[in-house]
C-alpha cells in the first residue's frame, strides 16, 4: 500500500469527545483551536473534509454542572440538547475566525437504514464540498448523532462508527479517528501498533473499553469503525488528537502518525457498503460448509445450502448469514420470507435465497 497521504483527497476526521475534556472536566478551547487550524490548512491545500465530533453530551454535562455520564435517556437527551448548540457554537467561532463556516449535520441510524434517506444524506454532503470551491466563503461539514432524539433502538451509540459510515457514504480516501491515547497499544500498553493489515482475533484482544465519565465506546469501537473503513476500501488512523499537527501528520505520514489500518484491495461496492454497514438486520440464516465456500467465491446463496433459520423477516429484509461456527460471512437481502424459508431450505429451490448483488461478503 501506498505509504504518502499524497492521494488522500477526502477525510474524514473523527473527534472524540475525550479531547474536549480537561482533568479539571473544564473544556479545553485549545483543541478547538488546534483542530480547525488544521482542518482550514488541509482545506486551503485542495482536500475535501469531513469532522465527524462528539462532544455535545460533554458539553451539555459541563454546562448543567454534571459529574457524570447520565444514565437515563431523557438526561442524556437534556445534556444533548444544551451541548449541541454550545459545541456548533465553538466550532463555528474558530472556523469564522479564519474565513470559514461550520455546516451541521445531525443523523441517526435511521438516516443510514433507509435507503433514500441514505442518499439524499449522501448527496448533501457532497454538496457542501462543492462549495468551497466557489468562494469567498467555504462551509466545513461537521457531523454528530442527534442525541436529543436517538433512542436505544435508532442510536448508533458511538461516533466511532458514525464517521466509518460517513466515510463509506461519500467514498473519502481517508478516515483518521482521534482520541486521547496514541493508536492502537501492545499488551504492554506502552508500545504502538504501527500496521494492521489485517483485523484478527489477536487485534482484537488488545483493545480495552474506556473508563472516561464523558465518553463512550473504547478502543473496541474504533476497531470496528476500522473494520468497516478497510472493509470499504478506506484507509483508517488511529492518532492522538493532543499531540501536535495530528490531523496532519495522519494525512501526510499514515504509517508514523498513530495505527494504520490498511484496507482491502478494492474494497465492497457503495451499495453493497449500505447492505452491509447501514441497515437494519431482521434475522440470521445459517449456512452449511459448501454454501460458505459459494459465497466466499461471490455466488448467490440457494436454498439447498440452507441449513437454520433465526428471527422474523420478511422479503426483501438484510439479514446475517453466518456458518456452522457462528461466524458472520455475509449479509444480504433475502428474496423470500422466514416462513417459506423454513419450509424449503435444503432443497432445490428454482430461485437465488440472496442474489450475489444483493449481497455483502464480510
Amino acid at each position: 500500500m501506498e505509504q504518502s497521504g499524497k492521494n488522500y483527497k477526502t477525510i474524514v476526521v473523527k473527534i472524540g469527545s475525550s479531547l474536549f475534556c480537561r482533568a479539571d472536566n473544564e473544556i479545553d478551547t485549545a483543541v478547538f483551536d488546534s483542530i480547525v487550524t488544521q482542518v482550514t490548512s488541509l482545506v486551503q491545500r485542495d482536500r475535501e473534509v469531513v469532522v465527524v465530533s462528539s462532544g455535545a453530551i460533554a458539553l451539555g454535562m459541563q454546562i448543567l454542572g454534571l459529574n457524570n455520564r447520565p444514565k437515563e435517556l431523557e438526561n442524556l437527551q437534556a445534556a444533548a440538547a444544551v451541548g449541541q448548540n454550545e459545541l456548533m457554537n465553538t466550532y463555528g467561532r474558530f472556523l469564522k475566525a479564519r474565513g470559514y463556516y461550520a455546516a451541521q449535520i445531525l443523523l441517526t441510524s435511521e438516516d443510514f437504514a433507509d435507503r433514500r434517506r441514505y442518499l439524499n444524506a449522501k448527496n448533501t454532503l457532497l454538496a457542501l464540498l462543492r462549495y468551497r470551491k466557489k468562494g469567498p466563503k467555504t462551509v466545513i461539514p461537521v457531523i454528530n448523532e442527534n442525541d436529543t432524539v436517538s433512542t436505544d433502538e435508532i442510536k448508533f451509540g458511538d461516533n466511532d462508527r458514525l464517521s466509518a459510515q460517513v466515510a463509506a457514504l461519500i467514498s473519502a480516501d481517508l478516515l483518521v479517528i482521534l482520541s486521547d491515547v496514541d493508536g492502537l497499544l501492545e499488551r504492554d500498553k506502552k508500545t504502538v501498533v504501527r500496521l494492521v493489515e489485517k483485523i484478527t482475533p489477536q487485534i482484537r484482544a488488545l483493545a480495552s473499553s474506556t473508563n472516561r465519565k464523558t465518553s463512550v465506546g473504547g478502543m473496541s469501537t474504533k476497531i470496528d469503525a476500522a473494520k468497516m473503513a478497510v472493509d470499504s476500501g478506506i484507509p483508517c488512523v488511529l492518532a492522538n488528537g493532543r499531540k501536535y499537527n495530528c490531523i496532519v501528520s495522519a494525512v501526510e505520514d499514515p504509517l508514523n502518525a498513530g495505527t494504520l489500518f490498511v484496507p482491502i484491495p478494492k474494497g465492497l461496492a457503495a451499495r453493497k457498503r449500505w447492505i452491509a454497514f447501514s441497515t437494519k438486520v431482521k434475522g440470521t440464516v445459517v449456512v452449511d460448509d459448501g454454501a460458505r465456500t459459494a459465497l466466499l467465491n461471490n455466488k448467490s446463496l440457494l436454498a439447498v445450502g440452507v441449513i437454520g433459520v433465526q428471527g422474523e423477516f420478511e422479503s426483501g429484509d438484510v439479514v446475517k448469514v453466518i456458518d456452522r461456527q457462528n461466524t458472520e460471512v455475509a449479509r444480504g437481502k433475502v428474496s423470500v420470507p422466514r416462513k417459506q424459508l423454513e419450509k424449503i431450505k435444503g432443497t432445490r429451490f428454482d430461485k437465488e435465497i440472496i442474489h450475489r448483488d444483493n449481497m455483502a461478503v464480510l
